[in-house]
């Protein structure tokens, strides 16, 4: 299974973009803050994640505002055949309400 759901911080996002078929993409960078549970012991995790969305996902992504707080779920793949360097493909975009922007 590859199910990924995460909330961050939209850092960086690019400008909208088509392909050669005419479907809508955006890539971003989400920063995620959290503590986890390992081995028993509460770890504090921070990192940033390359994201990329297409479709009807790629325009809500793209209305969004450097700075909100979203709920992203998606799967993970190699950003492309000669990178095995991993991106999360954004399948579905939530806005969570109460962040400092809005």
């Amino acid at each position: 299974m590859n199910c990924v759901e995460l909330t961050g911080i939209l850092i960086e996002r690019k400008v909208l973009r088509f392909t050669p078929a005419a479907v809508p993409v955006t890539e971003c960078v989400i920063g995620h803050q959290s503590e986890q549970v390992e081995a028993g012991n509460p770890r504090r995790v921070e990192c940033e994640i390359q994201a990329i969305a297409l479709g009807e996902t790629a325009r809500w992504l793209q209305a969004a505002t450097p700075g909100i707080k979203v709920h992203l779920t998606g799967f993970l793949a190699a950003k492309s055949q000669h990178s095995k360097q991993l991106r999360l493909h954004v399948t579905m975009i939530e806005f969570v309400e109460g962040n400092q922007n809005g």
